[in-house]
Parts: C-alpha cells; sequence; structure tokens
C-alpha cells in the first residue's frame, strides 16, 4: 500500500474543506444544539464534538469506512453491497442521511472526474447499478483503496476531516474566534484517534453508535424557524 507523498497528497487534496462536497452546508444537528442552549461556548463545543466522534457519526462512520475499505480490498460485492446498504439506513433523521448521502455522491464524482482509478469507477458502477447511494464514508474508502492508500491514515484523517467540520460549523455558529477553533480540534485528537481505532476493529456484528441527543437536535434542526446550515 502507498504510503508516500502522493497518497499523502490525494488525502490532504480530497479532504480539504475546500473539496467540492459542499460539507459547508452541514452543522450535523449543531445548529439546533446551538439553537436550544446546549452548545455555547468553546467547553460545551469541544464536549459536544468529542461526543459525536466518539459515540455518534464519527464512531459509526469510521467502522463503516474501514468494512468498505476491506470488502473493496477483497473484491467482496456481497459485503460491499451490505456494508453500503447499512451506512445509508443507520442515520437517525433524514436530515443527518442527507448530509451523508450527498456529500458522498459529491465526492465520489469528483474524484472519478480529477484522480481515476479503474477500481473506483468499477465499485461505483456496481452501486449505481443496485440503486445504492454511497455515503461519505463508503466514498473516501473505495477511493481511498482504489488509490493504494493504506487503510489506516486513510482512515484516521476521514475522521479527523469528520471533526474538523464541525468545528468550522461551531465557529459560525457560537460563534468562536480561530484561536478557540485550534484548541478544540488540538483536544479533540485523543477522540479521533480512539474512534480511528475502534472502525479498526469493527465488525458487521459490532458496527453502531449512540448518540441519541445529536439525533432529537437533527429533527428539531428540520424544521428550525432561521437556519444556515441544511442539517
Amino acid at each position: 500500500m502507498s504510503t508516500d507523498a502522493a497518497a499523502l497528497y490525494r488525502l490532504m487534496a480530497w479532504l480539504s474543506p475546500a473539496f467540492p462536497t459542499g460539507g459547508f452546508s452541514y452543522s450535523h444537528g449543531l445548529e439546533y444544539a446551538v439553537e436550544a442552549g446546549l452548545v455555547s461556548d468553546r467547553a460545551t463545543a469541544e464536549d459536544w464534538i468529542a461526543g459525536i466522534v466518539r459515540f455518534g457519526a464519527g464512531r459509526g462512520d469510521a467502522q463503516l469506512f474501514a468494512l468498505a475499505y476491506r470488502a473493496a480490498e477483497a473484491g467482496d460485492e456481497t459485503a460491499l453491497m451490505e456494508t453500503a446498504e447499512l451506512a445509508g439506513a443507520l442515520r437517525g433523521t433524514a436530515e443527518l442521511a442527507l448530509e451523508s448521502r450527498a456529500q458522498g455522491q459529491a465526492f465520489i464524482q469528483a474524484v472519478e472526474r480529477a484522480w481515476p482509478a479503474p477500481g473506483l469507477a468499477r465499485w461505483s458502477a456496481i452501486l449505481k447499478a443496485r440503486e445504492i447511494a454511497a455515503s461519505l464514508p463508503v466514498s473516501v474508502a473505495l477511493a481511498a483503496q482504489a488509490h493504494g492508500i493504506a487503510l489506516e491514515p486513510a482512515l484516521a484523517a476521514f475522521v479527523q476531516s469528520f471533526a474538523a467540520n464541525l468545528v468550522s460549523a461551531a465557529l459560525r455558529l457560537i460563534p468562536l474566534g480561530q484561536s478557540d477553533g485550534l484548541a478544540i480540534l488540538a483536544a479533540l485528537e485523543p477522540a479521533v484517534r480512539d474512534a480511528a481505532a475502534l472502525g479498526l476493529a469493527a465488525t458487521l456484528e459490532t458496527l453502531g453508535s449512540a448518540a441519541p441527543v445529536v439525533d432529537w437536535c437533527s429533527m428539531r434542526h428540520e424544521t428550525q424557524y432561521t437556519r444556515l446550515f441544511r442539517s
């Protein structure tokens, strides 16, 4: 597997906030959490995001990423389709499903145009034939595997980018300064590392997450009167 500068370059490009997935338009329910007073400053933002990474979508998506990567690596179409379907189903709300599905589709289309790879094109075609919309963790995992990027660094980078996007949303919503944002990112390092490690150990039997208050905030966000974000 490639761990050289080319692999690092692609990970940085694909998981950059500038990559055209529209990630900036989603808050993962954080917008309502701020509205409800559950998140109001640096400390509460750090706790909230760490909880999502450790117990919510950070944890769940890390598991889905690793399962999709290994299925693609083994050429196991059945396992990959099962993982992709679960990735779409294991969302607590319509907005959270849209968040992952829309970003996943945008990601895989952008990578196919700029960094084509036969393996990625094959899996993308199979998903389309099965009418399965690849969620973000599945799409990034397939791209990384098709380009020969090792699972462990790819997964760690993916979880970090998920956390960083939530920090960016917090900066705009609370609001916080850039120094606070950097401090939160630094504090999230153990949570990101733990979620990635859990993902590496995942099986279909251990797959799962639990962040019910985040799901509640997402449901409330669907009818929130004034909104900046789509989730």
